[in-house]
Parts: structure tokens; sequence; C-alpha cells
């Protein structure tokens, strides 16, 4: 017998030989999965069986309105993000920054835009004409409030400057992560602060910020959907003034938004990979 082989069992306890360990059943698990198929079911039958027309959902699904308004999610998604992110960085390094009334100004912001809808931004931004007529530089120039808010640019700036407060504490988050030696090595180098923050901190910050980014990212996509209400012809908007087969066109609004989030997971994967290397563990 060899040095790492077990003992028969026999071996020392010979009541014991030919005897047949037994597993344990778990009842609990099979009763668990057993109503969760049953639920399943009975949902998926619900909507086979129900006053739902199939026909209406793959006829609708590739129409050029519908398709119009995945192309305007995706843009709007894209370009809300990009100008998130811009005014996250800014407001996290003003966060952490040693002066006071700029760390005031950062947290005042992301006390008032994470305190309020979404929704309540949305309108704010569109109606602002109620409040500023006209919007320009007094004798240099000058336009209409109501001509330059338009449903695009009302979304853009409400969600890109909401989601700048969110992402504005997760830049921060992934800058306290680093220790504070990197901080005082750059220093000690002769780099300034903020190239220190692009040679040594970002770089190692990334790490920690890019997984809850792409996560709000992902968030950003099915948050466009409140732009509807500002008349913004993103997917869910232009489903809901398609046609009178309005849980048909709903479907088809959800299918498009599982496709484009099922697209954006394995990017976020890639990226999370990448920034990973070098790292004690890396992402699966």
């Amino acid at each position: 017998m060899s040095a790492g082989a077990a003992p028969p069992l026999d071996q020392g306890f010979p009541d014991l030989a030919g005897m047949i360990v037994a597993r344990r059943l778990h009842w609990g698990r099979w009763t668990a999965a057993s109503l969760i198929v049953l639920a399943l079911a009975a949902l998926v039958w619900a909507f086979a069986k129900g006053q739902i027309e199939w026909s209406y959902v793959g006829r609708f699904l590739t129409v050029p309105a519908i398709v119009d308004g995945i192309v305007n999610t995706v843009v709007m998604a894209v370009a809300a993000m990009a100008l998130g992110i811009v005014l996250g960085v800014a407001v996290a390094i003003m966060r952490l920054s040693p002066n006071p009334v700029l760390r005031a100004v950062a947290s005042a912001y992301t006390w008032l835009f994470r305190g309020t809808p979404v929704i309540l931004q949305l309108l704010l931004w569109f109606n602002l004409a109620l409040v500023f007529p006209v919007i320009g530089i007094p004798g240099v120039w000058s336009a209409r409030t109501i001509d330059l808010m338009t449903p695009f640019l009302s979304a853009l700036l409400g969600l890109g400057i909401n989601q700048a407060a969110y992402t504005s504490e997760v830049v921060r988050a992934g800058m306290l992560s680093v220790d504070v030696g990197q901080y005082e090595a750059a220093h000690a180098i002769g780099m300034s602060g903020l190239l220190s923050l692009r040679r040594i901190v970002f770089p190692q910050a990334m790490r920690m910020v890019i997984p809850p980014l792409g996560n709000e990212f992902i968030g950003m996509v099915k948050m466009t959907s409140l732009a509807s209400v500002i008349q913004y012809p993103e997917v869910l908007h232009s489903a809901e003034n398609n046609n009178s087969r309005v849980i048909e066109l709903l479907i088809v609004a959800g299918i498009w938004y599982l496709a484009v989030v099922s697209a954006l997971t394995p990017l976020q994967m890639l990226l999370e990979r990448r920034f990973a290397r070098g790292a004690a563990r890396s992402p699966r």
C-alpha cells in the first residue's frame, strides 16, 4: 500500500467490512427546486395562454421605429455615461482635495443629485425655460431656452449630471483603495498632483472602479427609459407610441433591453480582466 493511500475500511474495524455508505438526501433542496420549476412553468403557461399575440412580437421586433428607438437608447446611454464619468472624476478629485471650499461644493453636488429622483431632474431640465427664458452671454450671444432644451439635450443633462454624483463615489472609493505610500512616493520624485493621479493613482484605482462602473453603465441603458416622459424617442417611447398592441410591444422593448445588456456584459468582463493584470488575483 502506498504512503498516500487510505487504509482498507475493515482494517482495525472488521465489523464495518462490506457496509454500504448511504448518501444523505437533501429534501429541502429538492423541495425548493420543485417549487421553483412549478412557478416558472406556471409563469410560462400564463404568458403562452394569455391574451398575447406572439406573432405581433416577432413582427414588431424589427420595425424601423423600434430599431431607431434602440439606437437612440444606446447613443443616449453612451453619451450620458461619458458625461457622468468626466464630471464624476472631477467631483471625486474635489472631494479628496485639501481645499475645504472644493470639498464642500463636491459634497453638496453629490447630496443634491443623489437625493432627488432622476425623473424629477429630467422634467426640470426639460422645463428650464420657465426659470431661464433666455440663455447666453449678454451682448455676445443669447438664445431662447425653449429652443435649446430639446428632448435629447434635456435627457443628456438630466441623466449625465445625475450619473456623475454616483460615479464620483465609485471613483473616490477606488482612489482611497490605493495605498497612501503611492501618493507620497509620487510627490517624493517631484510629480505634481494631477500627474501623480494620471500616472500612479488612477491605473491602480481602475481595478476597483471598473466593475461598479460597468454595472452603472448597464443601469444607464435601462434608465434611459425614463427619458420617455420628456418625449425622447428611445425604445420604450417608440414601443408605447407605435401601436395599440401594448403588451406585445412592451415585450419587444424588453427583448431589446435584454439583448443590449447581454452584449455589454462580456465587454465589462474583458475590461475587468485587462485592468486586473498584475494583481494578485484576477477575475475568472
